[in-house]
């Protein structure tokens, strides 16, 4: 005997709008226009807050965070030294409030770049890929106010900047 069993959500109506999930999809277009942006080294920072900072996750670093001005300085030397590509397709997923536990809009996304650092006159070519997991915290007004990109980070760079054998 064969039995198939169907489960079905029920829809929102119109009249039934869900604001938190439309908060989601809305700024879940950001994530993917900025990933966009970044990986045709055009990044964008219009969708960030003017307040915006994030703490960084390098190891042994002195600083306790990084502005949006700090940010976009460190962008534009990354981009001029390393060549990003993403390595899958995004899946993004709602984030949480951390203390109510509830669905707030963010996103977050789990990925692979490859990073590729290319040769000079002294140094060949490298190639890493790196495991990342951004999260993406948003105003009311859709504008990030928080961004974590956390991956080993200090140890691409050690591979990618080292002139010989890691």
């Amino acid at each position: 005997m064969l039995v198939i069993v169907i489960a079905c959500q029920q829809q929102p109506s119109d009249q039934e709008s869900d604001p938190t999930l439309e908060a989601f999809e809305r700024n879940s277009e950001t994530v993917l226009q900025y990933i966009e942006n970044w990986q045709n080294e055009t990044p964008e920072y219009s969708d960030f807050v003017d307040g915006y900072y994030h703490f960084p996750t390098n190891f042994s670093l002195v600083r306790d965070s990084v502005t949006l001005e700090e940010m976009i300085e460190e962008d534009r030397l990354a981009l001029e030294q390393y060549e990003f590509r993403l390595l899958n397709d995004l899946t993004l997923l709602p984030g949480a409030n951390p203390i109510t536990r509830e669905i707030d809009g963010s996103v977050r996304f789990y990925s692979t770049w490859e990073i590729t650092k290319t040769a000079s006159d002294s140094t060949e070519e490298r190639t890493a890929n790196l495991l990342v997991y951004y999260s993406f915290d948003f105003n009311e007004e859709g504008k990030i106010t928080y961004l974590d990109r956390i991956g080993d980070y200090t140890g691409l760079l050690r591979y990618l900047d080292r002139v010989d054998d890691y």
